[in-house]
């Protein structure tokens, strides 16, 4: 059995429960191995049960070794026939990830076993989103290569930006650029804000014309073998202001004094401080309004979030991105991200993007 099923069930124990019903495609995925679009996990503390429907099934036997594979249809009488072969107390779920009329189903599904051998639903909630936080060899390897993508297609295509052109065409060169470059997919819509369209942290690519001299915020990522990657940088089509360099300077301050003291055992919202503290004293910390980063994996926002008052432990290990930034109304704003791997002796920066 892999030992990321071993390690789940050392979670159930902590937990006290008899078996978890995963639902969530990343946790699937980072369980089973199985990449298909439909699917549950059933992990007790003997059995591990992937079901799946009929498009999958052979895809699932192949990818998922270690798990019984069952043929779901659409309801749950699956579920009912795994648990009458086994007493599960217990069973989790994941709370955060379910509807309301899922569970629903369930539980009335459940009515038709025996109450002796009927479990009880367990709302849970992080149990392998906190497995995920400590990324393996393999994946930081995938990490790297979607992290490479994407600074690959902003270094092609930054340069050639030129006034005149949108927001919306440029957000599709960096696209089609990531494309050519290997990427499967996007990891989320790309961000092009241009000038004061800038302001707003995550304002989509619209038919605005980008004008000289203004700033324009870039976030993008490429996902490769499931993994995701997130970069932003802030450039400018001609002569820069007074303003954006200014601006720019104290983000780039802020970032690489977070980069550079940023240690295991720090809680995640002293990591937040390291950078808030240098945009604050500089006179701009109302216009720092999000977190300092987030983790990076199967999904594009993961554990640990690395924001004010957040109570995650880093560890070593950990990969999350650090993202300063100021936006200032009717002028714009500049975001600097990179992504870091946290080691016992600080952060690696894995992005290579110029900045």
């Amino acid at each position: 059995m892999n030992y990321r099923v071993e390690n789940l069930r050392k979670k159930l124990e902590e937990r006290e429960l008899d078996a978890i019903l995963i639902s969530t495609p990343e946790n699937r995925r980072y369980i089973s191995g199985f990449t298909g679009s439909a699917g549950y996990l059933v992990v007790s503390r003997d059995d591990a049960i992937l079901a799946t429907d009929f498009r999958y099934t052979e895809q699932a036997a192949n990818q998922s070794p270690d798990f019984q594979v069952v043929r779901a249809g659409g309801d749950w009488s699956w579920l009912l026939e795994c648990l009458k072969e086994h007493n599960t107390g217990k069973m989790g779920f994941e709370s955060q990830q379910m509807t309301v009329a899922a569970y629903r189903q369930i539980s009335e599904s459940l009515q038709d076993l025996p109450s002796t051998g009927r479990p009880t639903l367990m709302a849970t909630s992080g149990v392998v989103e906190g497995l995920r936080t400590i990324k393996d060899q393999d994946e930081l390897a995938l990490l790297q290569k979607a992290i490479d993508t994407a600074d690959a297609a902003m270094e092609a295509v930054t340069p050639t930006i030129q006034p005149g052109e949108t927001e919306r065409e440029l957000a599709w060169r960096l696209e089609k650029a990531m494309r050519e470059l290997g990427a499967d997919s996007l990891s989320f819509d790309t961000i092009v804000a241009a000038g004061p369209n800038g302001a707003m942290p995550h304002h989509m690519p619209s038919d605005k014309v980008i004008q000289s001299g203004e700033p324009i915020v870039i976030d993008m990522g490429a996902k490769v073998g499931g993994y995701c990657s997130d970069l932003s940088r802030t450039v400018c089509a001609g002569e820069p202001d007074d303003t954006f360099r200014r601006i720019y300077d104290i983000v780039l301050g802020s970032q690489l004094t977070a980069i550079a003291t940023v240690k295991t055992g720090m809680s995640a919202g002293d990591a937040d401080d390291l950078a808030r503290v240098v945009i604050a004293e500089a006179g701009y910390g109302d216009n720092f309004g999000h977190s300092l980063g987030h983790g990076v994996g199967l999904f594009i926002h993961e554990y640990p979030r690395v924001g004010p008052k957040s109570p995650n432990t880093l560890e070593e290990g950990m990969v999350f991105t650090v993202e300063p930034g100021i936006y200032l109304s009717g002028w714009g704003g500049v975001r600097i991200e990179d992504i870091v791997l946290l080691g016992k002796d600080g952060a690696k920066v894995l992005s290579k993007a110029g900045k």
